[in-house]
């Protein structure tokens, strides 16, 4: 039973930046896993349209606002349903940006360092002569940071990424495990730990020059383009210079890896004894055409009509926004209350003539000397239970030092004088540690 339980439960998210028309490389990296895991029952899917990531590198706002269409009418053609599946546009959860504030206070500047796209610009700079941080946004620093918000609002256990953004998600592994350690409520995680989740043979789709398939290189192929576009640019496959009849290696070619994303195991298979065979470039690329338009082509009337009606793709997004929120915004009430930004109407504070602070009140060590003459201290909660009690001390001074100590070490501070102190369990280590904790 448990098991079904931690199945129903179990969180896919992934999203598209709006910087650009959709490409086949989105479509099988992305939208098609998208699709198929949707339709499993015992899966929550999340999709959404990163248009804040967006502005990290563009600057157009008609271009943004224009790839939010298109990426939102590829995702509904290739067949998301927004029934199933949580489908919304970042900038529509305000929540997101609020996390990523808080995820930034946790955060250490030195991972930030290592980042790729940041070490990538810096790099470029060195080469050429320039300041290292030349040109280099506070959007493109933090990137990681915000990334990791949009997994840990929702608390996704797989997000479908390629190979170099595996390090993106083991970046949100390590702020969440910053922000559960300093901020962990009763021994329970506030962010599941997410994984990368990757299809090893389409993680990333070489474009036509050979290169990753980027908006960036200029070097992608549309996701819908028309019959006619899409063999021309097939056409244009950078392929090497082996005539008919000459064998051909599938190792490192563009071509070959694009058809086997699209293709079954056994077409895959028919073709690589075809590039053994010395299959002449042009008919290779005529059955990646053919492949790749028999996927395709059933889709394009539906995107060509959700195109033709934003109205109708913007209704979907907001009532998805409203879903996605269902869920965003008691989590941030919660995690708010954890951090310490919380309303102060609730808050007992002690009388002006009261010399004790309110975080005393909590907490604290009481000193006192008994009959024997002999000094001792105790820790105890706000309801005066006894947290921790001390052995006879000679002098006052003594015991100060050691309550002293125990103040600034915290817990680890008990191992040093626990032949003074009564022996604790590990429950009653956990609260002692829940009360020093609240001293410092």
């Amino acid at each position: 039973m448990s098991k079904q339980i931690s199945r129903a439960i179990s969180r896919v998210l992934t999203g598209i930046t709006t910087s650009g028309t959709p490409h086949l490389g989105n479509y099988v990296g992305s939208i098609r896993p998208s699709v198929r895991a949707s339709l499993s029952h015992d899966v929550q899917s999340f999709y959404f349209l990163a248009d804040y990531h967006a502005l990290i590198k563009i600057g157009e706002p008609a271009r943004v606002q224009r790839s939010t269409l298109e990426i939102a009418a590829s995702w509904l053609a290739a067949g998301v349903d927004p029934e199933r599946v949580t489908f919304y546009r970042q900038s529509d959860i305000p929540e997101i940006p609020e996390l990523t504030w808080l995820l930034t206070c946790v955060t250490g500047k030195g991972m930030l360092n290592r980042a790729h796209a940041y070490k990538a610009s810096v790099d470029k700079n060195n080469a050429a002569g320039n300041d290292p941080d030349a040109d280099v946004t506070a959007g493109l620093f933090m990137y990681p940071v915000l990334m990791a918000a949009d997994i840990l609002l929702f608390n996704a256990h797989k997000v479908p990424v390629g190979r170099d953004q595996i390090q993106h998600i083991e970046m949100a592994r390590d702020i969440a495990q910053s922000f559960n350690y300093r901020y962990k409520n009763n021994d329970k995680d506030h962010f599941t730990l997410p994984e990368a989740e990757i299809e090893a043979s389409v993680a990333t789709l070489p474009g036509l020059d050979g290169r990753k398939m980027s908006k960036s290189y200029d070097n992608t192929i549309p996701l819908f383009a028309s019959s006619a576009e899409l063999k021309k640019l097939i056409a244009a496959i950078v392929t090497d210079s082996r005539p008919p009849g000459e064998p051909k290696d599938t190792e490192g070619s563009a071509l070959y890896q694009i058809y086997q994303a699209f293709a079954s195991a056994e077409e895959a298979q028919t073709m690589q004894a075809a590039y053994k065979n010395g299959i002449g470039w042009g008919d290779a690329k005529r059955m990646l055409f053919e492949r790749i338009d028999s996927e395709v082509a059933p889709m394009r009337d539906k995107y060509e009509s959700l195109m033709n009606n934003p109205a109708q793709i913007e209704a979907i997004l907001l009532k998805g926004a409203d879903k996605a929120r269902q869920i965003a915004t008691p989590f941030m009430h919660s995690l708010r209350q954890s951090v310490g930004l919380r309303g102060l109407g609730g808050l007992q504070v002690a009388a002006k003539s009261d010399k004790k602070s309110v975080k005393a009140e909590s907490a604290s060590f009481k000193q006192y000397r008994e009959a024997d003459g002999k000094f001792y201290f105790k820790l105890v909660d706000a309801q005066a239970k006894v947290l921790l009690q001390s052995t006879g001390f000679e002098s006052p001074k003594e015991a100060g030092q050691v309550i002293l100590h125990i103040k600034t070490q915290g817990i680890s501070g008990l191992s040093t004088w626990s032949s003074h102190l009564n022996p604790s369990s590990a429950e009653e280590l956990s609260l002692i540690n829940d009360a020093l904790r609240q001293m410092m």
